[in-house]
């Protein structure tokens, strides 16, 4: 039974928060269902693209946030085309978190969400599989939650569908959903930008393990059925 509620689903067109958006299709029905996607001054702009593509596709709203002013205070090599992302190297942070991003994408999502009658803000955050960067924990997830209801004098409720999930099974979801071929072609995941992905960087590298591990799971549990 779909809920009566609306959804807003902030949304980047990659993997994550692509499977978090047709989840929420399915749960909610399309016309209850927006998405926030944030121009943060990301190196390449093959994501906005995809991001924008997806949206259609599934006939989904989709409003778009300049929230590029980020540079000006924080360094990533998500916003620096000149630097060399590169894989944690025992830092505390790999070079490629942007901070503060998903307070920043939070808050921007409350104030729209509660100018339309949204309550329900959905995003893609994990921290089982993930590249150790702070604001994707749960913890980070229920505090802010707790800020917007606060800021706002609204009862906001922030979902974390994939919190707790593991890329592979992040990629059963999606089949389970009927959508693995969906979400394998059209999403995109990769640091540099490569459309189809460079197999090369944290990102690709996590998703293809994550996709290999799952299949062969399903190979395995169809041969022993």
């Amino acid at each position: 039974m779909l809920s009566s509620k609306k959804a807003l689903v902030i949304f980047s067109g990659g993997q994550d928060s692509t499977t978090c958006l047709l989840q929420a299709i399915r749960d909610y029905g399309v016309h209850n269902v927006s998405a926030i996607t944030f121009q943060y001054g990301q190196r390449h702009g093959i994501e906005l693209d995809k991001s924008k593509w997806i949206a259609e596709k599934l006939g989904v709203a989709q409003t778009f946030i300049d929230t590029s002013v980020i540079k000006a205070v924080t360094h990533s090599a998500l916003t620096d085309a000149s630097a060399t992302i590169e894989h944690n190297d025992g830092e505390p942070y790999p070079n490629s978190i942007v901070e503060g991003r998903n307070a920043l994408f939070l808050l921007l999502a409350g104030c729209h969400a509660k100018e339309n009658g949204i309550t329900d803000i959905i995003i893609g955050v994990c921290e089982t599989d993930f590249s150790g960067y702070p604001d994707c924990r749960d913890v980070f997830i229920k505090s802010m939650n707790v800020t917007l209801n606060l800021a706002m004098d609204y009862k906001f409720n922030v979902i974390t569908p994939l919190m707790y999930l593991t890329k592979a099974e992040t990629w059963a979801l999606a089949d389970q959903m009927g959508q693995l071929e969906f979400i394998r072609e059209y999403t995109h995941t990769c640091y540099e930008g490569v459309d189809g992905g460079c197999g090369q960087c944290p990102s690709c590298q996590l998703r293809e393990q994550g996709l290999a591990t799952y299949l062969t799971e399903k190979s395995q549990a169809s041969i022993n059925i």
